[in-house]
């Protein structure tokens, strides 16, 4: 079963001559499988069998032929091989290494020239020494129409490859195009991020510095409360030491009231000494000696209480000044540890002194203790000192940390700004590359117009070749890259597309027509003159087929 699409044949002619080659031009599709085995023979119409060929050639591709795309590729009978004119059909048939037919061609005859038809009669001028001279030359007209026909074929080959050069260009400038447009977007993109880390960081530098402000103004106020509580504790301690005066006085008196109670004790035992000496004489002073003795004795009593107490007193207050020292290491290691804590830490104290003032109330019976009472005081002025010292240093060192944080907040702000100088510079150079990259682009694409309309203009010349016969011209205007023996000095289509894109449209047309009559007079030497026989102009107005 033939295989549809897969080969087709173009420009098959009705009527070849076996005294010259024929030329058998198709064309491979995408789908088509080539082999080096793949042939083309000459087969009668209605044949039966592969086998029954006239005669055949190999399919050739041209070099550089990719499985999988379409290419253009002519097989060449040669006339010895050629059949005999008859009025027999033929047809090209394309045969794959399988043996199965892809493509078949339209029928075909092979006849003799007439004798009018063999001949054509060609105009040349000589210059010579003694003056011009005109020669008549004699051609057969099917070797005539053959060159012709390869010229054309020729032109329309070097058009493709001109117009294959041109896709190819106008592809790689759209890839070139996409790729700068992605970079550029992808540059765009880095530069909004690396902006907006720079506003987050901006934001996050002027938050700290807020939040250092905020922590100075706190430090400020914890030491103005510190100077406040310090005043106050002086205070306290002048009130404190007026107290142990107080106290030492008092202290002074019950000794002095302590001595005066032993002297009585003396006196009452010198007097119970008398009173037993007397008793025998007299009973009734014994009886109230006895009362009296008594009553001291009641009294002595009540003192040993007294001093009884006065020592758990003074037991229970040197057990309050140890849990007192005890709460002091512990309030110190506090405020060691937590130095935002400062306020709490005062009052603790504050309340912790005005247990001391009740205490200090109760402390009226005890020297000692209202010495370690003031000891422990001094201790707590001194370490308080210390701290308000400490607190003053660690101000300091906030005070530098805050004056290097401003300096380096300064730079960054400097930095920033120049980078942002920066970015907005490569922002504005970026944009006039682009500007510039869409002016050439418009200047291409309005030169890709221009060349693809000469080259339509070029396919519709060479496709009404057949009627511009008739008047014996043949179309002049070649293609510009095109090269040919008479015109050696034509740049290639490479060079000829870049120096058409440095000028104008409307310089690239008069370059276009200015070449195109050069050509054309190039030319006008092997254009044909009137044919002398009616007969003859009347075959060639019409076609081979």
């Amino acid at each position: 079963m033939d295989k549809q699409s897969t080969v087709v044949f173009r420009n098959v002619g009705q009527l070849y001559f076996p005294q010259t080659r024929v030329e058998c031009h198709y064309t491979l599709t995408p789908d088509h499988q080539w082999s080096s085995s793949d042939w083309i023979g000459i087969f009668e119409v209605g044949w039966s069998s592969v086998k029954q060929y006239y005669t055949y050639t190999w399919a050739l591709v041209p070099e550089g032929y990719t499985e999988g795309t379409s290419v253009n590729s002519c097989a060449v009978f040669h006339s010895s091989y050629l059949p005999r004119p008859s009025h027999v059909e033929y047809e090209f048939v394309y045969v794959d290494k399988m043996g199965e037919v892809c493509a078949r061609s339209r029928p075909f005859t092979f006849c003799a020239p007439k004798p009018l038809d063999e001949l054509e009669t060609l105009s040349e001028e000589r210059d010579e020494e003694d003056g011009e001279e005109e020669l008549l030359l004699v051609i057969p007209r099917a070797q005539l129409l053959q060159s012709r026909l390869e010229e054309c074929f020729k032109k329309q080959a070097h058009i493709q490859q001109a117009l294959d050069v041109t896709k190819k260009e106008t592809e790689n400038e759209k890839e070139n195009s996409r790729k700068a447009q992605m970079e550029w977007q992808c540059e765009r993109e880095a530069m909004k991020e690396e902006i907006s880390e720079l506003r987050d960081n901006l934001r996050h530098n002027c938050e700290m510095l807020k939040k250092i402000e905020g922590k100075h103004k706190n430090v400020k106020y914890s030491q103005e409360n510190l100077t406040s509580e310090l005043s106050k504790l002086m205070a306290e301690k002048a009130e404190s030491q007026q107290r142990i005066k107080d106290l030492e006085e008092d202290i002074k008196v019950l000794n002095d009231r302590e001595k005066e109670g032993n002297m009585e004790l003396e006196r009452l035992k010198e007097r119970v000494k008398k009173m037993s000496s007397q008793m025998k004489h007299d009973e009734e002073k014994r009886k109230t000696l006895q009362v009296e003795n008594e009553a001291a004795l009641a009294e002595a009593r009540g003192l040993q209480e007294r001093l009884e107490a006065s020592e758990r007193v003074v037991e229970s207050l040197r057990r309050e000044l140890r849990e007192l020292g005890t709460r002091q290491g512990h309030v110190l290691t506090e405020l060691h540890q937590a130095r935002l804590q400062v306020a709490q830490l005062t009052l603790q104290l504050s309340e912790e002194n005005l247990a001391l003032r009740e205490e200090h109330a109760n402390w009226a019976l005890e020297r000692e203790a209202c010495k370690q009472a003031a000891e422990t005081d001094k201790k707590k002025l001194q370490e308080l000192s210390c701290e308000v010292q400490r607190k003053e240093e660690w101000l300091q060192e906030e005070r530098i940390e805050r004056q290097k944080l401003e300096v380096e907040l300064g730079r960054e702000r400097d930095c920033n700004r120049v980078l942002l100088g920066d970015t907005k510079r490569e922002l504005q150079e970026l944009k006039a590359n682009l500007r510039k990259a869409q002016a050439e682009r418009e200047e291409q694409q309005m030169d890709k117009q221009d060349l693809v309309n000469y080259i339509c203009q070029l396919e519709q010349r060479l496709g009404i070749v057949p009627d511009t016969k008739s008047n014996g011209e043949i179309p002049t205007c070649i293609s510009p890259h095109s090269s040919s023996e008479d015109d050696k000095d034509t740049s290639p289509a490479d060079t000829h597309i870049q120096s058409k894109e440095d000028m104008p449209a409307s310089d690239t047309q008069d370059v276009r027509r200015q070449h195109c009559e050069n050509r054309a007079g190039a030319g006008k030497q092997l254009i044909l003159p009137e044919l002398v026989n009616p007969v003859l102009s009347e075959l060639a107005d019409s076609p081979m087929w």
